[in-house]
């Protein structure tokens, strides 16, 4: 990377889609890409607190754990054992 603020910004990036693709494997898990307890679970605890509580100890509530890369990786094709 030619700069730190650029490299900050691009694994802001990178973080982001860990998350969402770590979001999206709750849905997986049940089989089922709509699944409604999964959705309003995403929703009271992720959507609509707001800036009310930290996002890491949001997505924590979310899922029960801190994000995984293996979704990430799932995601990009890459082989997780």
């Amino acid at each position: 990377f030619t700069s730190e603020g650029y490299a900050a910004g691009y694994y802001g990036y990178i973080w982001a889609d860990v998350l969402a693709a770590d979001a999206y494997e709750a849905f997986v898990e049940t089989g089922n890409s709509y699944d409604p307890a999964v959705a309003l679970k995403l929703y009271k605890y992720i959507y609509s607190i707001g800036g009310s509580v930290d996002p890491a100890q949001a997505y924590r509530n979310y899922r029960g754990r801190d994000p995984k890369i293996e979704a990430l990786l799932r995601a990009r094709g890459f082989p997780v054992k």
